[in-house]
């Protein structure tokens, strides 16, 4: 029988951080290349729920994840085909983070993550 070994950390995350680390951990374990703006930008989404796809993108622009609305929506566009945002409407369109990657953005967050690694 082989000995496992066990590392217990308890770490107290302000807000973004507790978002960032659920956002990195999903695309971690689904393969998934994110940069750091993107991460950033996904963290907003997160925080701001249901969002008008324009207004978003002069948002974060204003916010400096990215230096102009139109890098934002290429960002959001580039998220969408890997699946971390749906985009719903036709005229005004509203973009959100995709619901199957569970991400907890408001109250008291605790996680408990449980990972195993063997041979």
């Amino acid at each position: 029988m082989s000995e496992v070994f066990k590392v217990d950390k308890r770490v107290k995350l302000s807000r973004d951080g507790v978002i960032k680390y659920q956002i990195l951990t999903y695309c971690f374990l689904n393969d998934i290349q994110i940069s750091i703006s993107d991460l950033n930008c996904l963290t907003e989404l997160a925080k701001e729920g249901v969002h008008e796809l324009t207004s978003f993108c002069k948002l974060v622009s204003e916010k400096q994840i990215f230096k102009s609305p139109q890098s934002a929506r290429n960002a959001i566009t580039k998220a969408e085909k890997k699946n971390l945002i749906l985009k719903n409407g036709n005229n005004r369109k509203t973009i959100e983070l995709n619901k199957d990657m569970e991400i907890l953005s408001e109250g008291v967050i605790f996680l408990d993550y449980k990972f195993l690694g063997n041979h």
